[in-house]
């Protein structure tokens, strides 16, 4: 990594055309417009979520809105999940390809299909995964990076329960093509950190979330400024689909079920259902349904710009790297 013209450059600038290695993570009912044009218009890497788009057809629309709202390079994130009913997927991704986007974040599981499609396509891919193992496989597939998952992170961080600190220079050693970093990183600090164990870039959601830009209400920007590092919980432990939620009654609740043991989804369904969810992010109810966030909560002190948050990264970044510098000469 170097410096140029006040900008950051590693592998992973350089293959997505963006000024520094921030991407905004693909994040459920957060991917938008207005979140992806904010982190790529202040030189990150924006990313919409298609599965936030009820059909192909309204994230072809969306797309085109975000479109209208940067010039800057932006991605769209397709995650494939388990499901009985699973979306169109391969029609989502018609559509990526079809109106031109460049760059792919895919996460989940088995997206060797998509991944061949899009690399046939032109696009750039990125796979977002939780262990070497995945990423190693991803990279046979060919992507081009990995987003690599440590057990800070909001969401999904699979059943392994590796840190960053272990998991970002375990990939970094393994792995030929550009690790990006994600889990646990709020400030500029963690992205110092970040680089210095091997990583090419960072990927964030959680703090991305508590900006002036995110699509959410106010009051879940404030419960996730109040929050604590200890303000998170881990539901669907006994389901072997561990999830990282912000502490809430709902996510108590979810808890305590799964701690009486033989918890069946079907016991748990109407406290996580995704309209639930989304109804709280959009009317400001933080206890009203699951709110997923990351340990890194408890670094959040303020709801900034997308534009002053980035800048204040790299400036603290450039800051921790050179007194590391010192430190060894």
């Amino acid at each position: 990594m170097f410096w140029r013209d006040n900008s950051m450059q590693t592998r992973i600038t350089e293959l997505f055309g963006i000024r520094y290695p921030i991407i905004q993570g693909g994040m459920m009912w957060v991917g938008r417009a207005e979140m992806a044009a904010a982190v790529s218009n202040a030189g990150g890497l924006g990313i919409l979520t298609a599965l936030t788009q009820p059909t192909p057809e309204a994230l072809a629309a969306e797309i085109e809105r975000c479109r209208s709202m940067t010039d800057k390079p932006f991605g769209v994130n397709l995650t494939l999940l388990p499901s009985i009913n699973p979306p169109p997927y391969a029609q989502y991704l018609d559509v990526i390809i079809e109106s031109g986007v460049k760059i792919l974040e895919t996460a989940g599981n088995n997206p060797g299909e998509h991944i061949a499609r899009a690399k046939a396509a032109g696009i750039k891919v990125i796979h977002k995964c939780v262990a070497v193992r995945h990423a190693l496989s991803a990279e046979r597939l060919g992507v081009d990076a990995v987003s690599i998952d440590g057990f800070e992170c909001a969401g999904h961080p699979g059943e392994d329960d590796v840190p960053g600190l272990v998991l970002i220079p375990l990939a970094a050693r393994q792995l030929q093509i550009p690790v990006v970093a994600s889990g646990g990183i709020a400030d500029g600090r963690g992205l110092a950190a970040a680089l210095a164990l091997g990583a090419e870039g960072v990927n964030m959601g959680t703090r991305f979330c508590a900006t002036l830009e995110a699509p959410i209400h106010d009051n879940i920007k404030q419960a996730l400024v109040n929050a604590s590092e200890r303000d998170t919980r881990l539901i669907f432990r006994t389901l072997h689909n561990t999830a990282r939620v912000l502490r809430n009654p709902i996510s108590e609740e979810v808890v305590g079920i799964e701690k009486r043991g033989g918890a069946q989804f079907e016991d748990i369904r109407h406290l996580v259902a995704g309209a639930r969810g989304r109804a709280a992010l959009e009317e400001g109810m933080p206890d009203a349904g699951i709110v997923t966030a990351g340990q890194c909560v408890g670094l959040i002190s303020d709801v900034p710009s997308c534009q002053e948050l980035i800048e204040r990264m790299v400036e603290e970044c450039r800051e921790r790297l050179h007194m590391a510098r010192a430190w060894v000469n």
